[in-house]
C-alpha cells in the first residue's frame, strides 16, 4: 500500500480536469455507470475465452487484412504478428546473446544471482534485428494505425517512416519468482492527469462521453510529455505500441506476456477511477455494484499511482484498487508463439508477465516497440544515435557504470539498410 502521502496539489487538478466540463458531476457519474455495465459485459467474455481472444496475423498479411479485422486489433490493442523473421535467425540471436553474456560476466541485469534480463542496448544481434527490414516494415503498420481526426497536416511526422528505440532483452530460465512486472501501463504515470497535452489524449473520458474515446488519435501524443520528473528509465520518446520480438517458442504459462485485451475499456476507467470512491469496504462482496460507487474529488490520490522519491510510477492497477477489470481472470496470456513471431501491444494497454515460467526451455524475447516520426521522437533517436556510436546506454536509461566496457557490441557498419539508418538516425551512406 502507498504510505508517503499524497501534496494537496493534486485535490487542485482534480478539480481543474473537471471543472472544464459543464455539469461534470452529473455527466461523469453517468458515465462511469455506463462504462461499469460494459466492463461486466466485456470482461466476463474475455475470462471465458482466454488466449484465443487475442489476435494473430501473418507477417505476410498485413496489407491483406479486412478494415473489420483490423478494428477487432485496435479495439483488443493487442497483436501477434508470426513469421516477421525467419525462425534459424531468431535463434541464432539468442546464440550470439548468450555467448555475448558469458564474454561479458559484469554485464548489469537481474536477479542478481542468475541474470535473465540484461541492461543491454547495443549487442550486435539486437542492432541486427532492430535492423531488420520485415521488423521495420510491421512496425510502420502498426504506426499507420494511428490518425489525425481534424485532418490537418503536421510538420515533422510521417507514419510510414518507422524510428528505432533501443530496449533490452531478456533471456528467461523455467521456474518461478518473477514478481518485478504485475500488471501496469507504461509511457507516463501522473503525466497522464497532470500534463495538459498527455490529457487531451483521454479528453473525452474526461468529458463524460467514453465511449467516443479513441486511442489512436495522434495529435494528443505528439507534445505529451511522459517524463514530467526525470525518473530514469521513463521513457521519454512516443511508442506507438511496444512490442518483442521471440527468440525462442513462448506458450501461455512459460513466463510470457499478459495483457488486458480492451484498450478503450482499461483507458476510460483507468483514467476516470481517480473521480470515484467506493462507499462499501474494498474487500466487500458488493464491490462492483455501480451504486456503490460515488463522485468524489475531495482527496489527492490517484488509485495505481505510486509517489517514488523520484517522481511517480504507474499506472499500476490492482483487483483491490480496480476491481470492476477483473484482473485475476481478465489479465490474458498472449498465445503459443515461435521464434521470429513479434507480439505488439499499444502504449495504454494493462500488461505484466507471468509469474511462473513451468516450461523446459528459456523464454528469449528482444524488447522491439513501434516508434513513428514526429518532430519528439526524431530529436530522440539523434541523441540515441550518439550513444550506440559511442557503444553506452541510451538518453532515457541509467548510465553505464565508469569504464564500463562490452565485447561485441554492435558498429555503424551493421546497419546497412536506407530504411534502417534512417530508424536509427544514421546517416545514409552515398556510393
Amino acid at each position: 500500500m502507498q504510505s508517503t502521502p499524497w501534496p494537496e496539489r493534486f485535490v487542485d487538478l482534480k478539480r481543474q480536469i473537471v471543472e472544464a466540463t459543464p455539469d461534470y458531476e452529473k455527466r461523469l457519474t453517468e458515465s462511469w455507470k455506463d462504462l461499469l455495465g460494459e466492463l461486466d459485459k466485456y470482461t466476463a467474455e474475455i475470462a471465458q475465452v482466454g488466449p484465443d481472444y487475442i489476435p494473430q496475423v501473418r507477417y505476410e498479411d498485413l496489407d491483406k487484412l479486412s478494415a473489420e479485422e483490423v478494428d477487432i486489433i485496435r479495439r483488443k490493442g493487442t497483436v501477434i504478428i508470426k513469421d516477421v523473421v525467419d525462425d534459424s535467425e531468431a535463434r541464432a540471436w539468442k546464440t550470439a546473446l548468450d555467448d555475448f553474456v558469458k564474454a561479458n560476466p559484469h554485464v548489469e541485469g537481474f536477479p542478481e544471482q542468475d541474470k535473465q534480463f540484461f541492461m543491454l542496448y547495443w549487442t550486435r544481434p539486437q542492432v541486427q534485428a532492430r535492423a531488420h527490414p520485415n521488423v521495420l516494415k510491421a512496425s510502420a503498420w502498426l504506426n499507420k494505425q494511428y490518425h489525425v481526426k481534424s485532418g490537418k497536416p503536421l510538420e515533422g511526422v510521417d507514419l510510414n517512416v518507422p524510428l528505432v528505440y533501443a530496449d533490452r532483452f531478456r533471456i528467461r530460465h523455467p521456474g518461478p519468482g518473477w514478481d518485478r512486472f504485475p500488471p501496469h501501463v507504461d509511457g507516463g504515470a501522473i503525466e497522464r492527469w497532470e500534463d495538459e497535452s498527455f490529457r487531451k489524449c483521454y479528453a473525452d473520458i474526461l468529458s463524460g462521453n467514453w465511449r467516443a474515446h479513441d486511442p489512436y488519435e495522434l495529435e494528443g501524443r505528439l507534445d505529451a510529455r511522459s517524463s514530467l520528473y526525470g525518473r530514469p528509465g521513463q521513457a521519454t520518446i512516443f511508442r506507438s505500441f511496444q512490442g518483442w520480438l521471440a527468440m525462442s517458442e513462448a506458450a501461455p504459462t512459460q513466463g510470457t506476456l499478459r495483457v488486458f485485451p480492451d484498450v478503450v475499456l482499461s483507458n476510460a476507467y483507468t483514467i476516470l477511477r481517480p473521480f470515484f470512491r467506493p462507499t462499501v469496504p474494498l474487500d466487500s462482496e458488493d464491490i462492483l455494484k455501480p451504486e456503490n460507487w460515488v463522485f468524489d474529488i475531495s482527496t489527492p490520490d490517484f488509485p495505481g499511482i505510486l509517489i517514488l522519491p523520484n517522481g511517480f510510477s504507474g499506472p499500476r492497477p490492482t483487483p483491490e484498487l480496480h476491481p470492476h477489470l477483473r484482473l485475476e481472470k481478465t489479465m490474458t496470456s498472449v498465445p503459443k508463439v515461435n521464434p521470429g513471431d513479434m507480439v505488439f501491444w499499444h502504449c495504454d494497454v494493462v500488461h505484466s508477465v507471468e509469474k511462473e515460467h513451468t516450461g523446459q526451455e528459456d523464454s528469449a524475447v528482444m524488447y522491439i516497440g513501434a516508434v513513428p516520426q514526429t518532430p519528439m521522437n526524431t530529436e530522440y533517436v539523434k541523441k540515441q544515435a550518439e550513444t550506440f556510436l559511442a557503444g553506452i546506454n541510451p538518453p532515457d536509461f541509467v548510465k553505464d557504470k565508469p569504464n564500463t566496457v562490452y565485447v561485441g557490441l554492435g558498429v555503424d557498419a551493421d546497419v546497412k539498410e536506407p530504411i534502417a539508418r534512417v530508424a536509427m538516425g544514421l546517416p545514409i551512406q552515398v556510393a
